[in-house]
C-alpha cells in the first residue's frame, strides 16, 4: 500500500483525488459494506480526531460494538482502523490486499481509497453496531462520504490545506458542509461568523436538523483529555451524544461520564496534549495548524517551567508566515526534518525561524533533534515536541 500509489501524508498534493469514483467502484466491488452497519461521520479542521474518538469511547462504554476509523496514523498502519480500541489484525490487512488485488491495481487506487474500503470492509465483516467515521481532508469530495450516517458532525473551520479545500473559511465550510445528507441531523461544533450562512444553507437544502453545540448550556464533565483546546471538543461531543439519544441510542449518564474519563484507554488515542514524562516534562501535540497551534501554544504558557525547550518539525507545504509568528521567542529551539518525502528541511525551518527571534539549531533527524533537547534539558525544564503529526510519531 505504502510503496505502490500516492499518499497525501508522504507526498502531498499529487495523491489528491478530488473525486469519489473510485470509491464508489470500491464500495460496489466489496458489496457495499457501507450499507451494513449504522455510522456517524466526522468532518472539520482541528478537533475531529478528538472527537471521534471521544465519541468511540462514549459509545464502546454504552456497550455498543463500535468501529473507529480514523487518519493520520502515528505509529502503525493499522492505528487508523479499530473495533472497541483493537487495531485492525495484521491478517486481516493482508488478506484485504490478496483479496481484492486485481481490482486495487487495475482501477489504480489511491492509498486512502484503500484505506477506507478496507475499514468498511472490516466493519461490516466484523458486524459492529456503530462505527464512527473520521473524513480525510475535506468533506463533500471525501472518499469516506459514501456513507449514510445517522448523524454528522463538523467541528470547526480553519485555515488549512487551503489549495485544495479554497482560500477563505466559507470556501472551505462549504467542502466540509458536504458531509450534511438528506434528512439527517448535523451537529457543528463551533459557530463561526463567516461559516455559520453556509452551514444553516446546506442544512435547509437537506432538510437536516441543525444544532450549533458552542451555544449548548452542559453540566460540566472530565475526560482524560488534558488539552485545554478539548473543553470546545467536549461541547461538540456532549451535543452529539443528545442527537444520538434522540435518535435512539441508549447511553446513561454513568456511560457518558465512564467514556469521556478513558478516552485513551479505550480508543488507544496518543499525541493530543501527551505528556511523555515528569523531569523534565515533556508534552507532545499534534497540532499543526494555526488555530490549534495558537490554543497549545497558549496552554504551553501556562505550564510551570524553569527553560522552554521546543523540537520542532515541519511539512514544506506549510505556511510559515502563518504559524512560526505564534511560538515563544523565550525557548531554545531544536529544529528537524520529519522523515517523509513531505519534510522541510531543517536547516530551511531555522532559517524562516530566525525571521521571527526564534534562536535554535538544526538537527540531522526527529531523533538526534529530541534527544539534544532532553540532553541540555534541566529536571524544571519543559520539552515540548511538535508541528506535525510526523515529529510527534517519530518521539513516539
Amino acid at each position: 500500500m505504502f510503496q505502490q500509489l500516492p499518499m497525501y501524508q508522504r507526498v502531498g498534493k499529487t495523491a489528491f483525488k478530488k473525486d469519489l469514483t473510485n470509491t464508489l467502484n470500491l464500495a460496489e466491488h466489496l458489496d457495499h459494506p457501507e450499507n451494513r452497519f449504522r455510522s456517524i461521520h466526522v468532518a472539520g479542521t482541528n478537533g475531529k480526531g478528538s472527537v471521534s474518538h471521544m465519541l468511540a469511547s462514549i459509545l464502546q462504554s454504552a456497550g455498543y460494538k463500535t468501529g473507529l476509523y480514523t487518519s493520520p496514523h502515528l505509529k502503525d498502519f493499522r492505528e487508523r482502523i479499530r473495533i472497541n480500541g483493537r487495531m485492525i489484525d495484521q491478517n486481516d490487512v493482508i488478506s484485504f490486499i490478496e483479496e481484492n488485488q486485481l481490482f486495487l491495481a487495475a482501477n489504480k487506487l489511491s492509498f486512502f481509497e484503500m484505506t477506507v474500503g478496507m475499514a468498511l470492509d472490516q466493519f461490516a465483516k466484523e458486524k459492529v453496531d456503530i462505527a464512527v467515521i473520521e473524513t480525510g481532508m475535506g468533506g463533500r469530495l471525501d472518499s469516506t462520504n459514501i456513507i449514510t450516517p445517522e448523524l454528522s458532525v463538523i467541528t470547526n473551520i480553519g485555515l488549512d490545506h487551503t489549495a485544495f479545500l479554497g482560500e477563505t473559511l466559507p470556501e472551505i465550510a462549504s467542502e466540509k458542509a458536504g458531509i450534511i445528507k438528506w434528512n439527517i441531523p448535523v451537529v457543528i461544533g463551533e459557530k463561526q461568523e463567516e461559516t455559520t450562512g453556509v452551514f444553516l444553507k446546506k442544512a435547509e437544502e437537506m432538510n437536516a436538523a441543525i444544532n450549533f453545540a458552542s451555544d449548548g448550556q452542559f453540566p460540566e464533565y472530565y475526560t482524560d483529555l488534558k488539552g485545554v483546546y478539548q473543553a470546545k471538543n467536549l461541547k461538540t461531543v456532549l451535543a452529539s451524544v443528545e442527537a444520538l439519544r434522540k435518535a435512539g441510542f441508549s447511553v446513561s449518564e454513568e456511560q457518558l461520564i465512564n467514556g469521556l474519563k478513558n478516552v485513551k484507554l479505550h480508543t488507544g488515542l496518543q499525541g493530543r496534549w501527551d505528556v511523555l514524562q515528569q523531569k523534565p516534562k515533556v508534552i507532545c501535540d499534534t497540532a499543526h495548524n494555526a488555530e490549534g497551534l495558537k490554543l497549545v501554544l497558549q496552554q504551553l504558557q501556562q505550564e510551570n517551567f524553569q527553560n522552554l525547550h521546543v523540537v520542532l518539525g515541519v511539512v514544506n507545504d506549510k505556511d510559515l508566515s502563518k504559524v512560526l509568528p505564534l511560538f515563544p521567542k523565550n525557548a531554545r529551539y531544536y529544529f528537524c526534518k520529519p522523515d517523509v518525502p513531505r519534510g522541510l528541511a531543517a536547516e530551511m525551518l531555522q532559517e524562516a525561524a530566525a525571521n521571527y527571534e526564534l534562536e535554535g539549531k538544526s538537527y540531522t533527524s526527529v531523533h538526534q533533534a529530541y534527544s539534544a533537547a532532553l540532553e541540555n534539558a534541566l529536571d524544571e525544564d519543559l520539552v515540548f515536541a511538535g508541528g506535525s503529526n510526523f515529529t510527534v510519531a517519530e518521539v513516539l
